[in-house]
Parts: structure tokens; sequence; C-alpha cells
């Protein structure tokens, strides 16, 4: 979602710069900061913005050179004649005389002065909606190439979790010795050797190593490595569903760790983990 594009337009009188800049973010939050002539076309402008960046944080900022003045200020001539009649009235009933700069002290009375702002015609109102679509375009582009190299580096890290796997089919079968032998002599030690049942200890054995066994999870974590490639492969409007399928690998991955009963196993894992997490991060910036 991170992404900037600019775009300068103009007509006889004015220059328009337009700048926009976009941010990750779950939901559509747009900030604007435009000339006050153009305050009533905020939503035309809003609604372009989501209708092409979709969501994240966005904001446009809309900067104008040249011309008139957005607002031009006038005397207002009735009311300065009002309040002239009155001071007039007031000073010859009361046998005041007048001060010379009474036009000085009149403008300074409320709405002696008036302000009319200045109204856009539909073309320069054109001129800057163009400008604001090609804005958006170079926002898009930016994206798009962010995209890329997001996506590269995600696929190298779902290489390694993949690397990772195979290194855990390493050391399978030294970790179901090691289990083997370490029930064996813990039995030995609580009941004697010659007191153990050895048909009944290799029942049990192959129960509780069939619940520590890690190879469904393996080929989930495989299976969830695949899917999230091939969805990333999909175009736009794929990062919430690449974010539930990093949770699953997350869960499998996890699962392997608490039945790993091993330490190299457990270092892999720790890997994995750092890995996915990475992969995370990354996937929050994708629409």
């Amino acid at each position: 979602m991170t992404g900037f594009g600019k775009a300068e337009c103009e007509n006889d009188q004015r220059k328009f710069i337009i700048e926009i800049r976009t941010l990750n973010g779950k939901q559509a939050d747009v900030a604007m900061k435009l000339p006050n002539i153009f305050k009533e076309r905020e939503i035309e402008i809003r609604n372009e913005l989501l209708s092409r960046l979709q969501r994240g944080k966005i904001e446009i900022y809309v900067t104008m050179d040249g011309g008139a003045d957005d607002t031009t200020t006038q005397f207002n001539e009735i009311a300065i004649r009002n309040y002239y009649r009155q001071m007039v009235d007031i000073a010859e009933r009361n046998n005041i005389p007048m001060p010379a700069d009474i036009l000085n002290a009149i403008v300074r009375l409320p709405e002696a002065l008036k302000s009319e702002r200045h109204q856009p015609d539909e073309q320069e109102w054109k001129i800057l909606y163009d400008g604001i679509k090609r804005a958006v375009q170079q926002v898009n582009h930016f994206r798009e190439q962010e995209g890329v190299a997001l996506q590269e580096d995600m696929s190298a890290r779902l290489q390694l979790i993949e690397t990772y796997v195979t290194e855990v089919e390493k050391h399978e079968p030294q970790r179901m010795e090691h289990i083997r032998n370490r029930l064996r002599q813990s039995l030995i030690e609580y009941v004697g050797e010659n007191a153990i049942d050895q048909n009944r200890f290799e029942q049990e054995l192959i129960y509780f190593l069939d619940k520590i066994d890690v190879n469904e999870e393996k080929v989930r974590l495989r299976n969830h490595c695949a899917y999230f490639v091939s969805t990333m492969r999909e175009g736009d409007g794929v990062g919430k569903k690449l974010g539930f399928i990093a949770q699953e690998m997350g869960r499998e991955i996890n699962t392997i760790g608490s039945k790993a009963n091993n330490a190299e196993m457990q270092q892999i894992v720790i890997r994995m983990k750092d890995e996915l997490e990475k992969i995370k991060e990354l996937v929050m910036n994708v629409l």
C-alpha cells in the first residue's frame, strides 16, 4: 500500500501542485489539504481516491500558486455610510467634535469590510481533477513496483521455510531413537529390566510416537507455502487472504515445535517462526 505520486497542472492564472502519499492500513483513511476554493469538491476527490487506491492511509496535498487570491476583500459601502451617519448624529447631539481620522476608525468596525471567495469555474476544476488522476496513476505505478519487491522477498522467505522443513526431517530418525531409548531407560529405572513386558512396551511406544509424529504438519505447511505463492500471483486484493494463510502456517509451525522434543528441531522451528513473522509484516503492506 505504500506509494507516492505527484502531478502539476495550470491554466492562465493558476498553477496546482498535487502530491499523494499512501501508507499501509487496515481501512481506508483519507486526509486532505486543499485550497479553500475547492473545499466543496472534497467528496468528489475522496471518491476518486477510494475507488482507485482502495485502502490504506491516503494523504493528498494540493497547493496553488499564482493568480489572484482565493478571497478578495472589499469595503462594505452601505455599512460604512450607516456607521458614519450614526457617528455624525451622536457627535452633533452631544456637541462632540468629529475626529479627523473618522474613516480609519469606521473600517475597523464589524462588517465594514467584506470578503468574497473566488469560485472556480468548471474548466479550472477539470484541470485540477485531471492532475489528481495523474498523481493517482503514479501512486499505483509506485505500488506495483513495491509489490514486485515484496513478492520476491516473501517468496525467498517461503523457500527458506520449506528448506527448514527438510532440515526437520533429517532430525526425525535420531529424535525417534532418542525418545525410544529415553523411555526404555526410564522404565528400567522404575520397574527393572526383567519386569518389562516387551510387547506391551512396543505397543505403548508406537502409540506415543504416533502422537508426536509431525508428518501431517509438514505436509500441511508445505501446502500452505504453495498456496501462498499461487495466491500472490492472483493480482490485486489478496492481502487479507495472504494474512489468513500466514496464520495457518503459524499454527502448523507451532504444532511442530510443541511435538518436537528435540533441541535441534526446536531451533529450526524458531528460525521458521522468525521468517514467518517477517512475512506477516510484509503482508500488512499488501492490498
